[in-house]
């Protein structure tokens, strides 16, 4: 039911040890550290998640090990990919190995909406009835979708329960979809929360955020739907120093990676290659905001 989905949906990291082979033991860890801190559900093999960077079997065991330690939580899988074939084969296995759904981002290069509505056309009659998760990332995917094309989308495809959207200005769209005639599905938000309590205002569902503490993004949620407005905007302030530090890319996965490290939660902080290595100047920086964030945090005890 992701039309009904609420609260935060983790975008999950991919866990990997110092040779760069997949850390299951990682997976397990990782998805309690999340649920413990307040995750809906979970979101893997997303840009994030280092998906591109996996073999097919690589993802599939890694959605599979999600799915099986989620406690029964949703597992989204992200299966875009420019090649419909492998989004229909992917979708197949982690639709059988028990995800609640797939995320699609349109491919780069499409123009005109007559290619994007071709497209995902092509998708669903090669996917058939799976819940989707349609993601709008332009400044990822380099497809921009306006709200009219979405909106059309929504209407085409019944599969579309859910938009995960992360263009920007993104307060500004979120308020113009909502405003939009036609099926209602959640709208949840990415760009690491960054704008998470104004998007709350704008009438999203919660984030679908990735960030080394994802208690901030559930408190703030669950502080704002108690209509706790200004309390919810405190608890953000508090962290946003390091929430902007990690809103930097692939480097900015790679700060998560080392403070998710630190806190417990996997193993070994290596990105695959190609990925970027913190210096000692990065891991400077990271225990001084850490710092900062954890006297901040103790003026509210």
């Amino acid at each position: 039911m992701l039309e009904h989905a609420k609260g935060l949906y983790v975008v999950a990291q991919t866990p990997f040890a110092a040779d760069g082979a997949i850390d299951l033991a990682s997976v397990d860890t990782l998805c309690d550290f999340y649920l413990q801190h307040g995750a809906s559900g979970l979101t893997v093999l997303g840009v994030a998640g280092e998906a591109g960077k996996l073999s097919q079997e690589e993802s599939i065991a890694v959605a599979g090990r999600y799915i099986q330690r989620a406690q029964g939580k949703p597992v989204i899988v992200g299966v875009s990919n420019p090649g419909i074939a492998q989004v229909r084969d992917l979708t197949a296995r982690v639709m059988d190995l028990g995800a609640a759904g797939v995320m699609i981002t349109p491919p780069n290069g499409l123009r005109t909406e007559e290619e994007l509505f071709g497209y995902f056309a092509a998708v669903f009659q090669q996917i058939g009835d799976v819940p989707t998760v349609l993601q709008d990332f332009p400044f990822s995917s380099g497809t921009w979708m306006s709200v009219p094309s979405i909106l059309t989308l929504v209407e085409r495809h019944p599969q579309i329960r859910l938009l995960k959207e992360e263009d920007l200005p993104s307060i500004t769209k979120i308020t113009r979809l909502r405003e939009g005639q036609g099926r209602r599905i959640a709208i949840l938000t990415g760009n690491n929360g960054m704008f998470l309590p104004l998007e709350m205002g704008r009438g999203v569902d919660g984030p679908m955020s990735g960030f080394s503490h994802p208690e901030m993004l559930s408190g703030v949620y669950d502080l704002y739907i108690q209509s706790k407005v200004e309390q919810a905007n405190d608890l953000f302030d508090r962290y946003l120093p390091l929430l902007s530090y990690e809103n930097q890319s692939q480097w900015g996965v790679a700060v998560r990676k080392e403070i998710l490290r630190q806190r417990g939660a996997i193993s070994c902080a290596a990105m695959r290659t190609p990925g970027p290595r913190l210096t000692p100047t990065d891991h400077a920086e990271i225990e001084f905001l850490l710092n900062r964030l954890r006297r901040s945090l103790s003026e509210l005890r």
